[in-house]
């Protein structure tokens, strides 16, 4: 069932608030997979009994109203444990809710409770030292991918119809690809900050997975603050861009023909495809990793000297970190606005751009390197290569599953819009989901 479906069901008095709730309670306490840090079980079931009181007196805040969700364990929320991962805030409760946390509660949802993710949100595993590693619900031998790995697994399983995520340098897409959902990330600000665990000022953003394209689409839309309203599904006339430079190299063959196949689908649909040639996006990753070292060093040196407290491969980048040079900083600051510059340009000939999300399916766990077609890579850089430089950039960037592996691994399609389109990637990536038809398959 998808959030829309539940939305509907509760409306139509087919099943309770307090039932999902309690449905969503059960697979938790059944599943393996530690997707969760902290459930809020006593505090979610009087939340749900509450949204049924309030629906039954005619009283409906929208699509989200008793609708069991869950927040990634780096959003601040009030009276419940906020660990980041870590085991220096493995008992800190905080006395606010992150805006994103308020907001979500306004629209009347129900918070089952935190999800697990890679320490401080810096990395791409999820393998977490301190709480054990999250696994992938399509294959437990593999990664959930990072650092919102419990968001994407949780969804993926069933055990909440929404996940809060954030991406740095793709960490909700990469979920959404490796466990095969949908994960947006919005245009940078766009959606607050305030209230969640940082790891670089200038590139986190954060961002809901789901389990489809229009689910995406009513979780923006209350994390905005906003009434919601159903995308589209058109693609008619949308100018598509493919890239013929980087992000179809060094390609798993099966995820360069499920893409592929996207862009046919879209083509065939109306939307009018042309291939382009980007500026140098290697510069943008480049740039990117730069900055979100040297920005989280910043972050957590405070910290450098409980070196017990920390994972080694998170103490690692750290250091990293604090090596790097203010003048190398803000030299990296100041060619990123240049490349901005000269990306931009792009939008006054498409509407989106059409890339994989991930060069492969998920790797396995605890395995160092991946083969991305014909070239080896580190599993961090490979899985972040397509996804950081919208982070670099700042622009919305949506992941929707596209195919399946022979061995029955998600693959993941990533639509990229100019800043504030996200409207585009909504209509464009429903009507791609609606053609595609893997709901049953995907579950």
């Amino acid at each position: 069932m998808t959030l829309l479906e539940a939305a509907r069901a509760l409306r139509e008095r087919e099943v309770s608030s307090l039932e999902l709730t309690r449905q969503a309670l059960d697979k938790i306490a059944d599943s393996k997979l530690n997707a969760f840090i902290t459930v809020t079980a006593e505090a979610a079931l009087a939340r749900a009994k509450f949204a049924d009181e309030e629906l039954a007196r005619g009283v409906d805040h929208g699509p989200l109203h008793g609708i069991p969700i869950a927040h990634k364990d780096a959003f601040l929320t009030k009276g419940v444990r906020t660990t980041a991962g870590s085991k220096i805030f493995e008992n800190y409760v905080p006395d606010r809710d992150a805006e994103i946390v308020t907001r979500l509660n306004h629209a009347g949802a129900v918070v089952l409770g935190k999800t697990g993710l890679h320490e401080l949100c810096h990395g791409i595993t999820s393998n977490n030292p301190h709480f054990g590693a999250v696994l992938n619900p399509r294959d437990t031998e593999r990664i959930p991918g990072g650092s919102s790995g419990g968001s994407g697994s949780a969804v993926a399983a069933g055990l909440a119809f929404l996940a809060t995520g954030t991406d740095t340098g793709g960490s909700v897409r990469i979920p959404a690809a490796y466990c095969g959902v949908v994960g947006l990330k919005p245009t940078f600000g766009l959606l607050s900050c305030r209230g969640v665990m940082p790891l670089a000022f200038t590139l986190d953003h954060v961002g809901p997975l789901t389990r489809t394209v229009r689910d995406a689409a009513v979780a923006f839309q209350a994390m905005l603050g906003q009434t919601a309203e159903q995308p589209l599904p058109h693609v008619t006339g949308v100018r598509v861009g493919v890239p013929e430079n980087f992000f179809f190299e060094h390609l798993d063959p099966e995820v360069m023909l499920a893409v592929r196949r996207s862009v046919q689908i879209l083509a065939s649909l109306g939307a009018r495809v042309e291939e382009v040639r980007l500026p140098d996006v290697n510069a943008l990753n480049t740039t990117g990793r730069m900055v979100q070292l040297a920005e989280a060093a910043t972050v957590w040196r405070r910290f450098e000297s409980r070196r017990s407290e920390f994972g080694t491969d998170v103490y690692a980048l750290i250091q990293q970190g604090l090596l790097i040079p203010a003048t190398d900083y803000l030299d990296a600051q100041r060619y990123r606005r240049i490349l901005s510059r000269e990306f931009s340009k792009i939008w006054a000939q498409f509407d989106c751009l059409l890339t994989p999300s991930t060069p492969v399916p998920a790797p396995k766990q605890g395995v160092p390197t991946v083969w991305s077609g014909d070239i080896e890579e580190d599993v961090r850089m490979a899985s972040t290569r397509l996804t950081r430089p919208f982070n670099v950039l700042g622009w919305p960037a949506l992941a929707l599953p596209c195919g399946f592996s022979t061995s029955g691994l998600p693959i993941s399609v990533q639509l990229v819009a100019a800043p504030k389109q996200e409207k585009t990637l909504f209509q464009a990536g429903a009507a791609l989901e609606d053609s595609l038809a893997l709901r049953e398959r995907l579950g």
